[in-house]
């Protein structure tokens, strides 16, 4: 959808009108056919209720949105309506152009709820039909919103892009995105909003001895590619904060295969990767005054006669040696020789891990929330300030020495799988093993990261989850 604000009131509306409202007060609009018909609606709902109505003798598609009692109002809600605004204007248009007008003017509310409701609106429009023949509708409208007051559209439009970059790399199929290519469109990214990306391949991957990293992707045709995303915004500052993203671009299982039914959604096993670039262009873009340096370890967990091998021990390169309980523990490996790398050759301040990681974590908190690991409460204050701001759910899993036990090895010194209990804080403890007394954050999005229908402004697939939350972080 295409967005335009306008500070002036509606002059007249052509086709289609959506009007805010709050619960308990005056409902009142420029046109006085709306008035009238209002005063006759018994439903007067928190749902957005669409009708038609002739406006000025034209036959206009109406939307009214109930936005509930003011004092309850906040920007997450706000955004969630802009996405049902969006769909259920999808519903109700044709395929040919058209333009929806937005009358937010009666509701007094300030800018940063407009930028709110518009990045919900351009958030909740989008739909991953790349590969249909018959695109889905609503790609050709025109929003107006008449918001009787300046507002930053840009800021709007800048993190919802940022956000739609997260779920197109998710989305796309695993013959698309795979490591090589996922390399190629982060240097795109990085030509086009200003950030410096450095790709190492094998020869360089093996000579920083990523032994973990590359004993996941050796089994793959398609072979490991190690990204690296720099943005220095303050050179004179010598804090900066290290994004970690898990880059599995399709996970089998390896030879702990999985069911069928479980890799079909395979290829958004690097959502992590995606959220960590998706927040790389919008620091960028935002010319933020923080530097922030982003690192994936991308590859493939796939079988082959080069794979490895429950029973295996292998090194990394933190010169920690583990034991491979589960080929399907994959992620943690490639994330342990990814921290180490940007805590010791990038020299990062902070460090926050983002990785669809476990099943444990859907088990914790389903799709609301995502499970927080941390050695530092400092640093976790700051992530819960900024996941506030952004709407993003998060809660922090305690962590305890009796967990630390699951990591021992028998004979190495760390395991990559431990018992079937607390699996959401073993797996991040383990990653934590690699960072030293760097304070440090690791966010399980196993449950966030993907829906299976659309709510709200999330589309149904890949959701952008961490983009918001990781920016603010930044900021």
């Amino acid at each position: 959808m295409n967005i335009k604000f306008s500070t002036g009131k509606i002059e007249s509306v052509n086709k289609n009108l959506v009007v805010l409202y709050f619960k308990d007060e005056n409902f009142k609009t420029d046109f006085e056919d709306i008035n009238a018909m209002y005063l006759q609606m018994t439903d007067k709902s928190s749902k957005i209720e669409s009708s038609k109505v002739f406006i000025n003798n034209n036959l206009v598609n109406l939307c009214t949105v109930n936005l509930g009692k003011r004092e309850d109002i906040d920007q997450e809600k706000i955004r969630v309506i802009g996405g049902n605004i969006a769909r259920k204007f999808k519903e109700v248009i044709k395929k040919e152009e058209t333009e929806v007008s937005i009358d937010v003017i009666s509701t007094d509310l300030n800018g940063e709820y407009i930028e709110a409701l518009a990045e919900g609106i351009m958030l909740g429009s989008y739909e991953f039909d790349k590969y249909k023949e018959v695109k889905c509708e609503g790609k050709n409208v025109s929003v107006n919103i008449c918001t009787g007051e300046d507002v930053d559209f840009e800021k709007s439009n800048n993190m919802a892009t940022s956000i739609l970059i997260a779920r197109k790399l998710v989305n796309e199929p695993a013959n698309v995105i795979y490591p090589e290519t996922l390399a190629n469109e982060v240097v795109s990214l990085g030509k086009e909003y200003g950030f410096e990306v450095e790709v190492y391949e094998e020869d360089k991957i093996n000579e920083l001895g990523m032994e973990a990293f590359m004993a996941v992707g050796k089994g793959s045709i398609n072979k490991p590619r190690f990204i690296v995303m720099r943005y220095l915004g303050d050179k004179s500052s010598d804090e900066i904060l290290g994004l970690v993203g898990k880059g599995l671009t399709y996970d089998s299982g390896g030879y702990s295969i999985k069911p069928t039914n479980s890799m079909m959604d395979m290829k958004s096993d690097m959502a992590g990767a995606a959220s960590v670039i998706g927040t790389m262009c919008l620091v960028a873009k935002d010319k933020i005054n923080k530097n922030v340096i982003a690192v994936v370890a991308a590859c493939e967990n796939t079988i082959s006669m080069c794979s490895y091998k429950p029973g295996d021990i292998i090194g990394s390169m933190g010169k920690k040696t583990i034991e491979i309980v589960n080929t399907d523990a994959e992620g943690r490996l490639t994330l342990a020789d990814a921290v180490y790398y940007i805590v010791n050759n990038e020299k990062v301040t902070k460090v926050v891990d983002i990785a669809t990681l476990t099943g444990a974590a859907v088990v914790a908190l389903g799709s609301v929330a995502t499970p927080i690991v941390t050695n530092n409460d400092d640093f976790y204050s700051e992530l819960e300030s900024a996941a506030k701001i952004s709407g993003e759910k998060i809660w922090r899993m305690p962590v305890f020495e009796e967990y630390k036990k699951d990591l021992k090895g028998v004979e190495a010194d760390l395991k990559n799988s431990g018992a079937r209990g607390a699996g959401c804080i073993v797996a991040g403890l383990f990653i934590g093993e690699f960072v030293g007394e760097t304070p440090w954050i690791h966010m399980d999005i196993a449950g966030t990261s993907m829906i299976n229908k659309p709510t709200g402004y999330k589309s149904k697939g890949a959701t952008g989850e961490g983009v918001r939350t990781l920016y603010n972080l930044a900021k």
